[in-house]
């Protein structure tokens, strides 16, 4: 049985991801379990997240596609640890977006927990299936396409 990660910070997410703010968009890895090809993480949304100024100022909502991008990121710390990618040499991009859905919006004060299972992840492709709570309510879920590239 391979071993089970918990509650990797973002410091820890940082040195596999290459983004950072504004668009680094996972707080922490709750849980991440290579082998089963699973990983959980979380967003805390805040009011003073940069897109609240123009989405919507009166009644501010989370643009669904950050909610896509954030679970991609997620499903792409897991690709990267999964292949072992060297990521100061490769990065995963994401590749296209199957069957997206939004049911719920997400607003200032909630904390989104995306659970994102791997379908197929080989040395530089992957496909995953993603699902976003808030309150233990489904909000988005989307199967999503990656991809490694090298950088350098």
């Amino acid at each position: 049985m391979g071993e089970v990660k918990k509650n990797l910070d973002v410091l820890e997410i940082m040195k596999v991801l290459p983004h950072r703010y504004p668009f680094l968009l996972v707080d922490r890895v709750l849980e991440l379990d290579i082998e089963n090809q699973y990983i959980k993480a979380l967003k805390n949304v805040t009011i003073n997240e940069p897109f609240f100024i123009g989405h919507f100022p009166h009644f501010p909502v989370m643009p669904g596609v950050l909610i896509i991008e954030a679970m991609a990121q997620i499903g792409a710390y897991m690709m990267s640890q999964k292949a072992n990618l060297d990521t100061s040499k490769y990065t995963v991009l994401f590749a296209g977006i199957e069957d997206a859905k939004f049911r719920k919006p997400v607003v200032p004060g909630d904390q989104i927990i995306f659970e994102v299972r791997g379908i197929s992840i080989k040395r530089n492709i992957g496909k995953i299936h993603g699902v976003a709570k808030v309150n233990n309510e489904v909000v988005t879920e989307a199967t999503l396409l990656a991809v490694a590239k090298k950088i350098v």
